[in-house]
């Protein structure tokens, strides 16, 4: 078990202010396998004073040089790719195979991404007889989830760097250790001390004193709804700039001509991803009537092949575990039927839960409004278009979807009747460079690509 007793802030790794700790486990086989610092206000407060010092000479850099420094942090963690897919799968379970595909291969394309978009984007422009200039909003603020630890760190420090903003980075308390190997990456990169600034602690502690913190400009956080309305609170009290990205409940809605058995393979293994445990999952698998005894079928004997501790890992901690199987208690209480596994106790240590699928789901259903984070599909039926408009709208969420269609033409008018911030179309591929983000209480304000960089960006006009 590593012990790590250190912060690193201002360019350098400090004891923390107290002796409190985190044990960081491994949710497959419930062992320690370290401890992090529990950082306290104090903490905080050291890194947001560092950040500050460090803004001035940050926001003055040209870009170029800006995008030299995320350039050879996008090296470094190239080489130490196989250490973060390791790292990510030992504190958070993932298999290991998606650890080095997902969890370290989508960062390395954002990161790069980034390094680009600081030597291309116009931080200047002229309208007019105005020069407009974009320039960075100041001390950022990032408070990031567990379930794609390095990813989401990534997805905010990357663009707040690249706009001339500082970082103080708190993640969740569950995956603490590939922050601090991005940290560490960082600091090989020859990013000026007290640019970036890691603290290590809990979210009511650490994580409500860096959103409420003076010294910070603005605070990006993705997590849970519940938690984003504390955070926009905090926030707002003091007139800063909030970026949410925070539940969903998605519709992957299969339209007659499409493919089903290709819509319902896709959507099966995307609800199954990580275990369940992401916010943009197609939960809802919405069939046309006449197809949905076929569709009921094809998903059960799709998620048959994700055999826990193989293709599909653990929760993150029992608390999820405990969380997920009353979600799958509660849909058969309300009267869903399980077409594939269940409430039932895996056997074996590890937080595992039975990959499951229900039918006879109807929308007012719990299990069809809200975000369960864990290996459950549902399937609802529909009569026409309008009809699957109504189910698919039918939520507070609006973070993403999938329509599957005869053609892309068709899907494509189908999705711009969709409320929500992403839809794929018949399949369609990741995309870093696309805006990401949600309608409704999916969150504020959008991630990735110039529309990501823009969210750390104030703007200033000059009249001539």
């Amino acid at each position: 078990m590593k012990q790590h007793d250190a912060m690193y802030i201002d360019g350098s790794w400090r004891p923390a202010a107290g002796s409190d700790t985190i044990e960081v486990v491994n949710p497959a086989d419930e062992r320690v396998i370290a401890t992090v610092p529990a950082g306290s206000a104090a903490d905080v407060d050291a890194a947001v004073r560092a950040a500050r010092a460090a803004l001035p000479g940050w926001a003055v850099t040209p870009p170029e040089e800006r995008a030299d420094r995320l350039a050879a942090l996008h090296g470094r963690l190239t080489e130490r790719a196989e250490e973060i897919a390791a790292t990510v799968t030992a504190e958070l379970g993932s298999p290991l195979a998606f650890s080095k595909a997902v969890h370290a291969g989508v960062p390395l394309a954002v990161s790069a991404s980034y390094a680009e978009l600081a030597r291309t984007y116009a931080f200047e422009e002229k309208i007019g007889n105005s020069t407009v200039l974009h320039e960075p909003v100041g001390v950022v603020g990032a408070i990031t989830p567990w379930n794609y630890p390095l990813h989401q760190i990534v997805a905010k420090a990357a663009p707040a760097l690249a706009a001339g903003c500082t970082v103080v980075l708190k993640p969740a308390e569950d995956t603490p250790l590939v922050a601090r190997l991005f940290a560490e990456c960082v600091d090989e990169a020859g990013i000026p001390g007290g640019v970036f600034n890691l603290v290590t602690g809990l979210g009511p502690v650490a994580g409500q004193a860096l959103a409420g913190h003076d010294g910070v400009d603005l605070v990006s956080f993705t997590g849970s709804t519940a938690v984003g309305r504390r955070i926009g609170a905090l926030a707002g009290a003091a007139v800063k700039r909030v970026a949410l990205e925070l539940g969903g409940k998605s519709a992957n809605v299969i339209l007659p001509g499409a493919d089903l058995a290709k819509a319902v393979g896709v959507g099966v293994a995307n609800v199954m991803a990580n275990s369940g445990q992401t916010c943009s999952a197609w939960t809802r698998m919405l069939v046309h009537q006449d197809h949905y005894a076929e569709a009921v079928e094809l998903a059960a004997a799709a998620v048959a092949k994700y055999v826990p501790g193989e293709r599909v890992g653990p929760l993150v901690n029992a608390r999820q575990q405990s969380r997920v199987r009353g979600y799958i208690e509660q849909g058969i209480a309300q009267g869903a039927r399980v077409v594939a596994g269940g409430p039932e106790a895996v056997e074996g240590p590890g937080y595992y839960v039975r990959p499951t699928v229900f039918a006879d789901v109807t929308p007012e259903m719990t299990i069809a409004q809200e975000e369960i984070f864990g290996p459950v599909l549902t399937l609802l039926k529909y009569e026409d278009e309008d009809d699957a408009v109504r189910i698919a709208n039918g939520t507070v969420y609006g973070l993403a979807g999938a329509v599957w269609a005869g053609d892309d033409a068709e899907a494509a008018a189908f999705a711009r009747r969709l409320d929500t911030g992403q839809v794929d179309i018949n399949g369609g591929r990741f995309n870093p460079l696309a805006p990401f983000g949600g309608y409704k209480q999916s969150g504020v304000g959008r991630e990735l690509g110039p529309h990501g960089l823009a969210e750390y960006l104030q703007t200033k006009s000059l009249q001539f």
